[in-house]
């Protein structure tokens, strides 16, 4: 018997006695589930006979499990062959293409963040553009894979994007030339005797090496002394492996906990501590942070904030506080489920609500950062609900201008000044590196964490 001929014998079967054949696990299912298996096969069988065009069993298979996962959270989701390849290109490859991290929403493609030093961050893209046509041709009403196909292409060929920016009252048109899109997780530099860290992701196994080995480079480049502090440049980074956002926050902290993540049952709590020794001397540390700060990066935002490490700065997060399995279910299939919610040191949940940087600043050198909408988790359909939400939106705006963030993108233009926020932290490590203040710093008591 062909595997068309079993599947549709399956429609000849009742529910109960399919299910006994697939999983002894599905014994546990009680009798309002199988009705609602009964349900299934017969819309199953319906759309194979009576649907319009004909329709592959395979399709409405794939369809049903998306269906189903989509009912989840946004997260989750089941991996083909195709998904698996595009998922390893861009943990592990490189690959031509634009370099920016996209979502559908509502049929059109809205842009999650932009790649450091890729064709679209280069040419201005924000986190919250909408790509409404490529080459002139509309993508509303596509899938998100088929954009994607076409946003990749070979190195040096030409596409042109058109971009819908909520606050701008027209479409415009951005010409891009691909490029080869290489994972460079970490990025270093010196300016003014302080040290900068930008990690772009988490998704590369050897992230926290990479860092070790930028803290040996900007003290060598200082010729072997320490810098006044560092800058973990978080901004943008959309996350990727928690063992990697350990291992980063480990490098900073010399004790305590790192981050615990829980999962369906109370006693399903796994923490992760942090071993001696700080490989940054215990100099001042500021994270900065963004909308596009998400997952992986919000770990370690909260692990150093939690435990006095370092002060985080910017604008509030992501807010993906979940944690994703994939597990295996052939050698070309996977499923990505999310599995457990991951909390910070004293027992914050990220999830919704992002991390809250100690220092709000905004990113005044983007002309655009007033009227820009920030995506974040909690704008997604279906995201998973933050079991202790508070909403204390009236204590971070007392609707009062702040008089350190009056001026304007054109004013620090003209300073020399391309990124205020960046700019704004590293004359904070300037300060917080003087003498008397680090003492008095250092003999300040420290909250216990619980």
């Amino acid at each position: 018997m062909n595997k068309q001929t079993v599947l549709r014998s399956i429609g000849l079967f009742s529910a109960g006695a399919l299910a006994a054949t697939l999983s002894p696990a599905i014994g546990a299912v009680d009798v309002s589930t199988y009705k609602e298996l009964d349900q299934f096969m017969s819309v199953f069988e319906r759309v194979r006979a009576d649907y319009v065009d004909k329709v592959d069993d395979r399709t409405l298979i794939r369809g049903a499990i998306d269906g189903m996962l989509a009912s989840l959270d946004p997260h989750s989701a089941y991996l083909d062959a195709r998904d698996r390849q595009n998922m390893r290109t861009q943990t592990q490859g490189a690959y031509g293409g634009l370099g920016l991290s996209v979502t559908m929403e509502d049929g059109a493609v809205k842009i999650m963040t932009p790649q450091e030093d890729t064709p679209a961050w280069k040419a201005g893209l924000k986190s919250g553009d909408y790509i409404t046509h490529l080459d002139g041709k509309l993508l509303y009403g596509g899938t998100l894979d088929e954009a994607v196909d076409q946003m990749r292409g070979k190195p040096g060929s030409k596409i042109n994007i058109t971009i819908v920016r909520p606050g701008r009252d027209k479409p415009f048109d951005v010409s891009l030339t691909r490029e080869l899109i290489q994972l460079k997780p970490v990025k270093w530099e010196v300016k003014n005797d302080v040290g900068i860290i930008n990690i772009n992701t988490f998704v590369n196994s050897n992230t926290g090496d990479s860092v070790r080995s930028a803290i040996s480079g900007i003290q060598k480049s200082l010729g072997g002394r320490d810098p006044l502090g560092y800058v973990v440049d978080l901004r943008s980074n959309p996350g990727g492996l928690l063992d990697q956002a350990i291992d980063v926050s480990d490098i900073f902290l010399e004790r305590g906990e790192i981050v615990s993540q829980r999962g369906r049952e109370k006693n399903d709590i796994e923490r992760r501590y942090a071993t001696p020794g700080d490989l940054a001397h215990g100099l001042p540390v500021i994270v900065l942070v963004d909308a596009g700060s998400a997952s992986a990066a919000e770990i370690v935002a909260g692990a150093l904030q939690d435990q006095k490490r370092a002060l985080v700065m910017g604008e509030r997060s992501f807010g993906k506080g979940s944690v994703q399995t994939v597990m295996d279910l052939s050698d070309d299939t996977a499923l990505k489920l999310t599995t457990a919610r991951y909390y910070t040191p004293s027992g914050r949940s990220v999830q919704e609500g992002g991390i809250k940087p100690d220092i709000t600043v905004p990113q005044l050198s983007d002309a655009d950062y007033k009227a820009r909408p920030r995506l974040r988790e909690a704008d997604l359909r279906r995201h998973l609900i933050n079991e202790a939400k508070v909403d204390d939106k009236v204590l971070e705006d007392d609707g009062k201008p702040d008089p350190r963030f009056i001026l304007t993108a054109d004013t620090l233009k003209k300073q020399g000044v391309e990124d205020f926020q960046l700019d704004y932290a590293i004359k904070t490590i300037s300060r917080l590196a003087q003498p008397a203040l680090r003492t008095a710093m250092a003999n300040a008591p420290v909250k216990k964490l619980r």
